[in-house]
Parts: structure tokens; sequence; C-alpha cells
């Protein structure tokens, strides 16, 4: 085989090789999370019921392919942005009691699989971080809009507060141990295939 010839096949192999990253990530779909139409609420059951909202946080929710099993789900929180509504009880909240602030400032939870539960149902266990805490938890979605190239995926976790350190009270309220958070997070399929869902 001449020169010529070899080195035309060893430039026919490499430029194979560089479009095959290209074409996996063409075969799997890009979501983009709307930030202005989500939320990331909490609830905790006290003598005086605490509810709030976290005004500051992104998301990210990647896939390898069009199986929704190969989703991964980010999600960041600015601690400090919680709002209960009450300037006491943010305070409280924001002190090295609960989820200190100044000493870890962020709040995520990092999905490590995808179970599809139903025909419009997943499970994300994944691990959630709070305070500099992590321990595996489970956010459970519900799907609507499936195949139309955007959705609202509503999620809903509850963890133990004192599992993270979190052991104190607030004063002249009795508070639970049980935290419910609530994810709602609208998406939009901005590039590639749709999802392909089991029915």
């Amino acid at each position: 085989m001449s020169r010529t010839t070899l080195s035309s096949v060893r430039l026919a192999v490499l430029c194979l090789f560089a479009f095959v990253p290209l074409f996996s990530v063409a075969q799997a779909p890009v979501f983009v999370i709307s930030p202005e139409d989500s939320s990331v609420k909490f609830y905790v059951k006290a003598s005086v019921n605490i509810t709030g909202t976290f005004e500051k946080w992104d998301s990210t929710l990647t896939f390898t392919s069009t199986d929704p099993e190969s989703g991964v789900l980010d999600i960041k929180i600015q601690a400090d942005s919680v709002n209960t509504g009450s300037g006491m009880k943010d305070g409280k909240l924001k002190s090295k009691d609960f989820f200190d602030v100044k000493q870890d400032p962020l709040i995520t939870f990092h999905s490590t699989k995808v179970v599809q539960t139903g025909p419009n149902t997943f499970d994300l266990p994944g691990t959630f971080t709070i305070r500099g805490v992590s321990k595996p938890e489970t956010l459970t979605f519900t799907v609507a809009g499936m195949g139309t190239g955007s959705g609202d995926i509503k999620g809903t976790m509850a963890f133990d507060r004192k599992d993270y350190g979190m052991t104190h009270g607030i004063p002249f309220v009795t508070i639970a141990d049980r935290i419910e958070v609530t994810v709602n997070l609208k998406g939009k399929r901005v590039s590639g295939p749709p999802l392909v869902f089991k029915k």
C-alpha cells in the first residue's frame, strides 16, 4: 500500500471517529428548565406550620439517549434565599442550627438513577446534601405533557432534619422532624429527538 493510500485511509478513519461523538450527541434530547415557571418549596408540620420557598436556585436535566431512564437531574439551591414570609423564621433557618448558610451555602440534589414506575411516574434516587451532610434520598416525580416537547415535572421528597444535624427548634414553635420538599419544574426540549416512554 502506498504512502498516499495509507494516509487517505488514516484520514478516513480519523474522520469517522471524529463524527461518532457528534452523532451520539445528536441522538440525545436536550432539555432546559425554566426557573421563572418553576419552584422549589418545603413544608414542616409545626404548632405554627412552616411553609417556604427558595428564591434562588438552578436545575439541569440531561439525557444520553431517548430513554428517560438515562436522565440525570441536578438541583442547586442557594440556602440563604429561603423565604417563609417571616424574617424571624428565615433568620433562624439560615443560622448554624439549621441550614448554616455561611458554612454551607448550597443545598443540592444529584440523581444517580431514574426508574419509571408508571406511565407518567418516576423515582429518582440520588444524593441529597444540606449543611455539608450527604445522604441518599429519593424524589418521586409525576410528569405531565409527555411527548409534546414541553412538560411539567412535579416531584416530592421527605427527609428527617435530624439526620442532617438540624436538631434544634425555633423559639415558641414546636416543629416536626419530617420536612417535605416539593419541586415543580417546567421543562422544554430545545433540540434532539423526543424521549421514548414506556407504555
